[in-house]
């Protein structure tokens, strides 16, 4: 058992000065400093002026086998992008060997990423996966869109799945990612996700990521028609959105991006239960606009940030991506963003993963960073992480430093 005692505990809604955690494996209780030094005496770690006790984040969405990118891709518009990922795929694939994933999954838990959901589209990454520290729930991606060729490609996908499974350690959560409503056929879908279904196994998929999905999926016309044509020989699409999403009806699922939906597929997600991932960084950087917040709110939908991955992205940074959806979201008021932030990447994320943490409370995993900040803490403590980041010390994964010395 561990008591650590700091200035202040920033939990998703409020901040506690003068507190600190009890904590083994689970965390066991939270009271004031004064309380736990009468209980526990020498025990107690004080953490010193300016230590800031929170949970650790959750980077729901990154795609880790892209991780060799540096300058390779074209930013700008999703169509330029997407080409010149069809160009530099195989390259970047091969130079991204498991140090190289390795790397990156090192760099999310020194930026204090403590959980993450890894979408995989070959299998790569699942030996660095499986020794990661953190909680890892694992995405084996489903993609193919021509029928001819559904069984080979469900075939492929099975046997990533299968071998994700076979593994045994806490914290590793084999999943089902399904690419796109343009990318899947309804065959291989519904076989997904019956299969998903029956072993209550954790989904996610991106949706209407761009506006050429959106003219693409309505119309079967727009920038997406002679990409399909030239590369797969298609010439409408896979699915509409409306068919695409009453495939998911019975499986809340996690959907990444969500920037060109209508009223009617917000609808459909709420009353589907299901979780949007707000990507900005990387809308920002296709060309794709910003999320509406204010609508997806009205309609009382869950949602979370991530990053997804070095193909569109600079850095696996939770803390920068709260930063950038802070000032995109222009409208909002100031201080109630940011603690929504703090939230989409502690306990929403948490929520929508099914895992036991991101919250500070008892009987949650004692997932817990402890930060230090060189500037007086006060009520705007959500604002000023993001604008001035706090120095993490150290990294407790269930209990078990894995980072840092505190």
């Amino acid at each position: 058992m561990q008591i650590l005692l700091a200035d202040a505990i920033l939990t998703h809604d409020s901040i506690l000065r003068n507190h600190g955690i009890v904590f083994d494996k689970t965390i066991i209780a939270i009271a004031s400093n004064e309380e736990l030094k009468h209980q526990y005496g020498d025990q107690c770690q004080e953490l010193g002026i300016g230590s800031i006790l929170m949970s650790g984040l959750i980077n729901a969405h990154v795609h880790l086998e892209f991780s060799a990118n540096r300058s390779s891709l074209t930013y700008g518009g999703f169509m330029p992008w997407l080409s010149s990922v069809m160009a530099n795929r195989d390259e970047l694939i091969n130079d991204c060997d498991d140090t190289c994933i390795a790397t990156a999954i090192d760099t999310m838990l020194t930026n204090g990423i403590t959980a993450f959901g890894a979408v995989s589209s070959y299998g790569y990454d699942l030996d660095a996966c499986i020794k990661a520290p953190q909680k890892v729930v694992y995405f084996n991606e489903l993609i193919g869109s021509d029928p001819k060729m559904a069984d080979p490609l469900y075939a492929n996908f099975q046997e990533r799945l299968f071998a994700s499974q076979s593994t045994k350690r806490e914290g590793f959560h084999p999943a089902i990612a399904i690419h796109s409503p343009y990318s899947v056929h309804r065959i291989l879908i519904q076989k997904a996700l019956s299969y998903a279904k029956t072993h209550a196994l954790r989904v996610t998929a991106h949706f209407m990521e761009s506006s050429s999905e959106r003219e693409w999926l309505d119309e079967n016309n727009g920038d997406f028609k002679p990409f399909f044509e030239n590369f797969l020989k298609q010439h409408q699409a896979a699915n509409t959105a409306k068919e695409f999403l009453t495939y998911f009806q019975e499986v809340p699922t996690l959907f990444t991006h969500v920037v060109h939906a209508k009223e009617n597929e917000l609808k459909l997600l709420k009353d589907g239960e299901h979780t949007i991932i707000h990507c900005p960084i990387s809308n920002r950087l296709l060309g794709n606009g910003a999320i509406d917040l204010e609508k997806i709110q009205s309609h009382n939908i869950n949602w979370v940030c991530g990053t997804d991955g070095l193909s569109s992205n600079y850095a696996l940074d939770l803390i920068e991506e709260m930063k950038i959806a802070l000032f995109m979201h222009y409208s909002h008021d100031l201080l109630p963003l940011a603690y929504q932030l703090w939230q989409s990447v502690t306990s929403n994320a948490a929520n929508a993963l099914g895992l036991n943490c991101g919250t500070i409370a008892p009987n949650y995993d004692a997932d817990l960073l402890v930060a230090h900040v060189d500037y007086p803490i006060n009520e705007q403590l959500p604002i000023h992480l993001l604008l001035q980041p706090c120095t993490i010390k150290s990294v407790y994964i269930q209990g078990q430093k894995v980072k840092g010395n505190t």
